[in-house]
């Protein structure tokens, strides 16, 4: 389905970008283009020594923000897929930057939309996050906006084929910015601030980000937000497994943060199906024939009243098992 086609990935030097970009050349090398549309010089230019031309010919750096709309139109000739990952995305600075955060997330979103109508994309899939889940933060609320955008995109498609869809999930495991990197780099001092003893997270690696973008490149109908089924983990289990001979100092929580993540409210319920691997919230007047996508994906409705969240979740991570985790996905250094 990405034999010579086209893609582009906006935030693409962040690290699901990166780890998208490496799926995306191992496992589709006759992929026609491949661009990296970011706004950080610095980053690409990194980016490019990874990738050097004589050797990825289909990849194109394109430097550039979703807050210009016409930049955007011009780096979507001829692609054929957009993946949405550019973000402002750290609760403290957009806390303090409200407005910085809106321009980026709600109307770079929208640029994004509607420079895939402008131009020939088939296919559209937005990053969110578990934050645009009944969102408490200014992020998380603009993420949640964002949402609805890519989901609404649909209804005015027309008879244009293409297709929008959402991809939310928890904390990416070594991602930047990310508790186990941060605990890393604090085990030095012998001191790990811990700003709730009972917080709870959901964990995803980043292949399993990558999957599940590809997942819903692949096989969205429009209108989609896919929920990975993941696991939990304790705060306390993250402190153990990187320094367990740290003392833990208790910080409190920072503004806009929860003690537990949600994916799924108890109201989203009502448009919330399992299809096995994924869950998916769908649009209260889907585009198409509901029972022809459950009868396609062997889905289910939940029950009403259904949640998904990190406190409550059936699956968790062990101390032991966060170790070989971090070695394997985060710090290939790491003693287990």
């Amino acid at each position: 389905m990405v034999e010579n086609k086209s893609i582009l990935i906006t935030g693409g030097t962040g690290s699901l970008g990166k780890a998208l970009t490496a799926h995306i050349l191992k496992n589709y090398p006759n992929i026609k283009r491949l661009v990296i549309f970011s706004r950080d010089e610095q980053k690409q230019f990194q980016m490019a020594q990874e990738y050097p031309a004589n050797e990825f010919p289909q990849i194109r750096f394109f430097i550039g923000d979703v807050r210009d709309k016409e930049r955007l139109i011009r780096a979507m000739k001829g692609v054929d897929y957009v993946i949405h990952a550019a973000a402002m995305k750290h609760v403290p600075i957009a806390e303090y930057n409200p407005d910085e955060c809106v321009k980026t997330n709600i109307h770079g979103a929208q640029n994004v939309i509607d420079a895939c109508f402008d131009t020939e994309v088939e296919r559209v899939v937005a990053l969110s996050t578990d934050k645009a889940c009944a969102p408490i933060n200014l992020y998380g609320a603009t993420k949640l906006a964002s949402d609805k955008l890519f989901v609404a995109a649909n209804n005015i498609r027309g008879n244009n084929p293409i297709r929008f869809s959402v991809v939310r999930y928890g904390n990416v495991m070594g991602s930047n910015g990310s508790v186990i990197p941060f605990f890393i780099n604090k085990k030095k001092e012998g001191v790990l601030p811990i700003t709730d003893v009972n917080m709870t997270r959901f964990n995803i690696s980043l292949q399993g980000g990558v999957d599940m973008v590809m997942h819903a490149l692949f096989n969205a109908w429009g209108g989609e937000i896919f929920i990975p089924k993941i696991p939990s983990y304790k705060i306390l289990d993250v402190a153990m497994a990187v320094a367990p001979e740290c003392e833990h100092k208790v910080v409190g929580i920072r503004p806009g943060e929860k003690v537990h993540e949600e994916m799924i409210t108890p109201s989203d319920s009502f448009y919330t199906y399992d299809l096995g691997k994924y869950y998916t919230i769908l649009p209260s007047v889907p585009k198409w024939n509901l029972q022809d996508f459950l009868n396609e994906f062997n889905g289910s409705k939940v029950e009403e009243g259904f949640a998904y969240n990190s406190g409550d979740n059936t699956e968790w991570e062990t101390v032991e098992g966060l170790r070989v985790l971090i070695k394997e996905h985060v710090d290939s250094t790491f003693e287990v």
